[in-house]
């Protein structure tokens, strides 16, 4: 760590001089709308006729955004007034609010240019004699990087890959925030001290200590950074990736607006200021345009202006702001998906000349090879409900088995993105490339697939301490799944909180059950539909790679096997979430062999008793039960002369 701080002591020394700003960027919607038209540097603008359904809606935004200013300044004045004042306020935020929502444009998509053939840039293959080709690790040779997002879950296993595979990159800029009285250069250590770099602190040490931290806040204005450490980096950074986003379906709209808009704005305005940027790329979700089925990798029209939705959570109340969120979200399933699509347009609009790209996977799992086979740090998405399958905590779930499961490694993200921004910077063009970076085109995996293998592996390398046999069934019949929902989860849980109460222990059962349905909710929407993500530039881009670079920044997912993947990330889950090392293996199996004994006895048992009790109820079905009984014992007295 004192390297880290020495090395960006010497980085500064260099940084005496002050930086000056770049040229403004449009603020106003006048613009706005002609960087929309494709009149400034992006050429992946509107058609003519979207470009008109944008402009009006600008204006009619740019007319809410003043019923704004005059809200707000009414509302500043009966804050402190009398009831009749707050109606004031009430009916002036549904007269704002209303002429915001009258202002929506249809989901129209920014063409591709007609010679393009699905392409947004014609992409030329590597060819060997080809003098010009600058290797990806020679690229970053001398190039500082900054990353947005470092410390979670993709943004570790970037800084761990440039480390490791590009070994002469100058500096890792890390944006950290201070956290429970924690000092960024203590979160640095504790981040370089995780699993995840035990080769590098084995093998490179020195490696490590580029990476410097940067004291600094998403939601703050300018990113909460100091003057000096912004001199630092627009005279250092010539690669920028932002990943910071919350991630959580269920945030609120003002924290998810602050977090992945305003954050994106306040990155875009600080890299005006570098000296030498190459390369921006900008971390979204194939799932930001959920509204479709079929998904290009262009940018879609939001249906509001996201400026006009910066305005709204500045001065609408939290609590009306809360009640007007499914309205404003519409068709998508919750604000990190409507804020990751108005964070795209967004910087389509604030990007001017920079050089961007944007990367969009779908659900990101645990990592196929690097740097080892299986690793995951969180529990969010299918990583959780595999989770309680293998702990025998989840039984049943809304979802059509037959559709895809669009899953990618992590790895394979990273490795892609690193690939974009070198890409970015070495073919210059006026294009804001998208890539789709997902698995169900190439390589696809339907629901009822994924769990078949992720059953067999969570019974072959169980957890310790399992409290049942794992099994479980996909239904798209909502009052089966329900009541198979309180007959198998919350029902067990309720009598073994009753036990732990019994026996002095504390109950913990049914706050794990609650934690699950609630996960299940935000994974069902996408578990119950299907969609084609085109990824022909991720393809593209796969074939300008050198054979050498593609094995080392591997992005094709057609090598997937996906059985050997699922199998490796149970072992992943099992080692790095739950701790449990790989010698407790065979006591666990000789439990789970007990459990599945178990479980057949009880399957027996109930079948007995419910028997037992549709015989008690019902005289004709008893007689009918003793008389097959009877011809059976009568068969069998015949068969010792057959």
């Amino acid at each position: 760590m004192s390297n880290a701080v020495a090395n960006k002591a010497e980085t500064e020394a260099a940084t005496n001089s002050s930086l000056k700003q770049s040229p403004p960027q449009p603020a106003n919607s006048h613009d706005a709308a002609k960087l929309l038209n494709g009149s400034l540097a992006r050429t992946n603008g509107l058609t003519h006729a979207a470009s008109s359904s944008a402009s009006s809606s600008t204006s009619a935004s740019n007319n809410a955004s003043s019923g704004y200013n005059g809200s707000s300044a009414a509302g500043s004045g009966s804050v402190s007034g009398s009831g009749g004042a707050n109606s004031s306020l009430a009916s002036s935020s549904a007269a704002a609010v209303s002429s915001l929502l009258s202002a929506v444009t249809p989901s129209t998509a920014l063409p591709l240019p007609p010679s393009s053939n699905g392409l947004q840039l014609p992409y030329e293959r590597f060819r060997a004699e080809d003098t010009s080709y600058v290797p990806i690790a020679q690229f970053y040779a001398g190039r500082s990087v900054f990353i947005t997002g470092g410390t979670g879950f993709m943004g570790k296993v970037l800084v761990e890959k440039l480390l490791r595979s590009c070994p002469d990159i100058r500096n890792i800029y890390l944006l950290i925030r201070p956290k429970r009285g924690q000092e960024v250069s203590a979160r640095l250590t504790e981040l370089l001290n995780a699993p995840l770099f035990e080769s590098l602190r084995q093998e490179k040490p020195k490696e490590l200590s580029k990476v410097i931290p940067i004291s600094g806040d998403i939601t703050s204005e300018e990113l909460g950074i100091s003057e000096k450490d912004q001199n630092l980096l627009c005279r250092n950074v010539s690669v920028v990736f932002h990943s910071a986003a919350t991630v959580k379906f269920d945030e609120k709209l003002k924290l998810s607006v602050t977090i992945n808009m305003l954050g994106t704005k306040r990155l875009v305005e600080l890299c005006h200021r570098m000296l030498s940027l190459d390369a921006l790329i900008h971390v979204s979700t194939a799932y930001c345009n959920c509204d479709r089925t079929d998904v290009s990798e262009v940018i879609y029209a939001p249906p509001y202006n996201p400026d006009d939705i910066i305005s709204l959570i500045n001065w609408l109340p939290e609590d009306i702001l809360d009640q007007l969120t499914p309205r404003l979200i519409g068709k998508r399933p919750n604000t990190y998906t409507f804020t990751k699509a108005l964070a795209e347009h967004m910087l389509l609009k604030e990007a001017g000349n920079l050089p961007v790209a944007i990367v969009r996977p779908s659900i990101v799992t645990a990592s196929l090879n690097e740097p080892f086979a299986g690793w995951v740090d969180n529990f969010n998405g299918p990583t959780g409900l595999v989770s309680a399958l293998a702990k025998g905590m989840f039984r049943t779930m809304m979802c059509e088995k037959n559709y895809v499961a669009d899953m990618v490694p992590v790895d394979i993200v990273i490795n892609l993105m690193i690939a974009a921004a070198w890409r970015t910077a070495t073919r210059k063009s006026n294009n804001l490339l998208i890539y789709n970076c997902c698995t169900g085109q190439r390589n696809p995996i339907i629901w009822s697939e994924f769990v078949k293998h992720a059953m067999c592996s969570v019974r072959k390398h169980p957890l310790e301490g399992c409290l049942w046999y794992p099994t479980g069934d996909l239904r798209m019949n909502r009052p089966m799944n329900t009541l198979n929902c309180i007959v198998k989860h919350f029902l067990p849980a309720y009598i073994l909180d009753g036990v732990a109460r019994i026996m002095g222990k504390k109950p913990f059962v049914v706050n794990v059950q609650n934690k699950i349905a609630k996960a299940v909710e935000c994974l069902e929407y996408f578990a119950t539909r299907q969609w084609r993500f085109k990824d022909d530039n991720v393809h593209a881009l796969l074939h300008t790679l050198s054979p050498k670079d593609r094995e080392i920044f591997v992005f094709d997912v057609r090598h997937i096997n996906w059985d050997n993947y699922v199998e490796r990330y149970v072992l992943g889950f099992r080692e790095f979430l739950f701790k449990q090392r790989p010698d407790s293996l065979p006591a666990s199996r000789k439990r789970m062999l007990r459990l599945y004994y178990l479980h057949q006895l009880t399957k027996l048992v109930a079948v007995l008793l419910t028997w037992r009790f549709l015989m008690s109820r019902s005289k004709r079905l008893n007689d009918l039960w003793s008389a097959f009984l009877e011809n059976a014992l009568k068969m069998a007295r015949l068969i010792p002369f057959l």
